[in-house]
């Protein structure tokens, strides 16, 4: 890092109203640990355009689905552009970042990923079942998500949605990771209860499995959070891909947990400056 200590925009709203999170105490939690490092502010989304050019860097963390705020994103990608002001994560990722096209990408290519599928000629496509996830091409944290009959998926096919299988899946879990560096799992180990997360200890299969992701993402500085599911044969099945601004569920480590990713996120951002 520079002997000048570099001056950061940290992008967040702190008052969106996450079901089952806390984004607000996660980002005064890391928050305070940054401005260790770094001289720091925080501003809203829709700020972020206004005021990133008098930042040596621009953090993207708890800032909300894009939905919420299209235009301001937009208008803040194209200003990060115009400017090369460095983002964290870096615009460039393939995953949620750029909406659920990888999601049909991975499924056109084999990988272990919930089946997916987007116009009625490739219904067929998908394994046969009674129930039907149909959720929007730009959605996020399940904003406008259904779950139909099999009957009337064909009919809600318009090019804008996605279509999947309904898997009854034992629970979800999640990896997490700083630049290519696993640092923790969690899971959910009650059905419905997604944000009630618990530790959760993954195997060697388990881990290459997430991996897997992490490397075909191609992200060379960044917090990724790999979200799968497990399948009733026993197999991991990629749920999402969130390399925008996942939430870390922090609240969920003990204090151990807490300052190794801290040290790993403030080593990161370290590389990220220095490189930048």
């Amino acid at each position: 890092m520079p002997s000048a200590r570099p001056s950061v925009l940290y992008v967040t709203d702190l008052a969106y109203p996450a079901r089952g999170r806390r984004y607000g105490d996660e980002d005064v939690f890391l928050t305070s640990r940054l401005r260790e490092h770094v001289d720091l502010a925080l501003c809203h989304p829709r700020d972020a355009a206004a005021l990133m050019d008098g930042f040596d860097a621009v953090v993207v963390r708890n800032s909300g689905p894009v939905l919420e705020y299209l235009d301001a994103y937009e208008a803040f990608r194209e200003r990060a552009a115009a400017t090369g002001t460095p983002v964290y994560n870096p615009l460039t990722g393939r995953g949620d970042m750029a909406g659920k096209q990888y999601l049909l990408d991975l499924t056109a290519a084999g990988r272990p990923v919930i089946p997916t599928v987007d116009r009625p000629e490739d219904l067929h496509r998908l394994p046969a079942a009674e129930r039907y996830v149909v959720k929007p091409r730009l959605g996020a944290d399940s904003i406008g998500l259904r779950v139909v009959p099999a009957d009337e998926v064909r009919g809600l096919v318009d090019g804008d949605v996605l279509v999947q299988p309904y898997i009854d899946f034992a629970y979800e879990v999640s990896f997490y990771f700083v630049d290519h560096d696993f640092q923790y799992a969690l899971y959910a180990p009650h059905a419905g209860r997604r944000w009630q997360l618990e530790p959760y200890e993954p195997g060697r299969d388990d881990l290459d499995f997430a991996r897997g992701f992490v490397d075909w993402n191609t992200l060379d500085h960044g917090i990724q959070r790999v979200d799968a599911c497990r399948a009733p044969g026993g197999e991991l099945l990629l749920v999402e891909l969130e390399d925008l601004n996942p939430y870390l569920s922090l609240d969920a480590l003990d204090d151990t947990g807490r300052e190794a990713f801290v040290s790993a996120l403030t080593a990161s951002l370290r590389r990220f400056l220095h490189d930048a």
